[in-house]
């Protein structure tokens, strides 16, 4: 059993997708996770590319691996990866300490500056407190919860391995540049497939949820359209499961996947989404401004907003699970465009995610502003002759409050930017697994 409180020396790389020029920031000697977080903002501001950084941690023993995306050895990731650390533990002694066991809890934290460039839906940067799976802190295993201490941070030096994302061509090779005295390690695919697997995971972990809650909702609801909405979206997973296990591992994507009919699903969906999304917001306007709004009034626009179960509440669901196959299936089309470009690697694939995103972005920001706007709203006193209100009007006018209230909890409008950090697990046969990215710090 791990001892979690037990002070480490714990190895960590600075990734970068390209030769920079980069001032002295490092140092020699061993940091603090506080002192590596100002220094990793310094480098991603000075820099004109993605930097990165990398961290060994033991792997804990008990460890949730469901939530992940597994690899083999002989995946991309996977080789790179043990490329990386085989080469530094011969220069090394901190390395090879660290990974000797073969078992190692990776820790890949992008910088805000470069995250944000992805487009702010690729990870919720704001988790809200208390939320199962979110992450907790620089040195806390987000996949477990243990405190994993205030570990010493070593800056590992020397050559890293050189190498290829399998097939994608010279121009994705790995190495070390000592540039301005700042030991770099070039390493475009490990960057790049990192926050693909992590993001993709982050995203079918979105849709997890999603579907849990539709289905729950849907029990209660019985209504066969939106089932069938269901259905058509959910029949997407084995399509873009498949594809990002034969992408991951360098294969070439084709018709027979049936990829392009879980596309046409899924921007169905979204479209049906965008409609309803402006019949909402074209509800609220009508509203009278500063007024308090009657249950029933609110219902003809919402149905079943003031409960727990409801078509509204469904329809949202609906969106959530749109938008997150959706994610993967961008992150998909930016991997299979960044390999087949091996000189601009980072660059494209972070261009096309960016664009891709950006009417999921919108979509997401306009369902929120309306979630916001209806947890504000005041609710009046329904009409009656009568002088009192019965028990079960004063129950359900208290009961509605609280589900109009509910709607704007955890709910981010333009939430900042924060680094992202990807953890991937490593065992001794070299396989991986890559947890959904999230908010290094929250």
């Amino acid at each position: 059993m791990i001892d979690y409180r037990k002070p480490a020396n714990v190895p960590v790389w600075t990734l970068t997708t390209r030769d920079v020029q980069v001032p002295k920031v490092f140092g020699g000697g061993p940091m603090t996770a506080e002192r590596l977080d100002e220094l990793r903002g310094v480098l991603a501001a000075l820099a004109d590319q993605p930097i990165a950084t990398l961290e060994a941690h033991p792997l804990p023993e008990k460890l949730d691996r469901s939530k992940g995306i597994a690899l083999g050895a002989a995946s991309p990731l996977a080789e790179h990866l043990s490329q990386l650390i085989t080469e530094s533990a011969k220069t090394s002694a901190t390395a090879a300490t660290a990974t000797a066991s073969g078992e190692t809890l990776c820790r890949v934290v992008v910088p805000a500056k470069v995250a944000a460039e992805f487009g702010q839906g690729l990870v919720t940067w704001m988790e809200p407190k208390g939320s199962a799976g979110g992450f907790f802190g620089d040195l806390v295993y987000s996949t477990t919860g243990k405190v994993a201490a205030k570990a010493t941070l070593v800056p590992v030096s020397g050559a890293a391995a050189a190498g290829t994302v399998g097939g994608a061509g010279a121009g994705a090779t790995a190495g070390a540049a000592a540039a301005g005295g700042t030991v770099l390690t070039v390493a475009a695919p490990l960057v790049l497939l990192a926050v693909a697997v992590g993001v993709s995971a982050h995203a079918d972990r979105k849709r997890q949820q999603a579907i849990e809650h539709i289905t729950d909702l849907l029990e209660q609801l019985q209504a066969d359209k939106l089932d069938d909405e269901h259905s058509a979206l959910n029949g997407c997973r084995p399509a873009i499961d498949k594809a990002t296990a034969i992408l991951l591992d360098q294969g070439r994507l084709g018709v027979s996947l049936g990829l392009d009919s879980a596309v046409h699903a899924i921007d169905t969906a979204l479209s049906k989404a965008d409609i309803r999304l402006a019949r909402w917001r074209s509800a609220l306007d009508k509203l009278p401004a500063g007024e308090p709004v009657e249950i029933g009034t609110l219902t003809e626009a919402f149905p079943g907003v003031d409960e727990q179960g409801g078509t509204f509440r469904t329809h949202l669901e609906l969106a959530s699970l749109a938008i997150a196959l959706k994610r993967r299936v961008n992150v998909l089309q930016a991997v299979e465009r960044a390999q087949s470009e091996p000189d601009n690697l980072f660059e494209s694939f972070a261009r096309a995610l960016k664009d891709d995103e950006r009417r999921l972005d919108e979509l997401e920001s306009g369902i929120a502003g309306v979630l916001m706007r209806l947890s504000t709203l005041e609710l009046a006193r329904p009409s009656s002759k009568r002088p009192v209100f019965t028990t079960g009007e004063v129950d359900r006018l208290l009961r509605s409050a609280y589900q109009l209230r509910s709607l704007g909890e955890g709910v981010a409008l333009n939430g900042r930017p924060t680094d992202v950090a990807i953890e991937i697990a490593r065992d001794r046969d070299g396989s991986v697994v890559v947890f959904p990215a999230l908010p290094a710090e929250v």
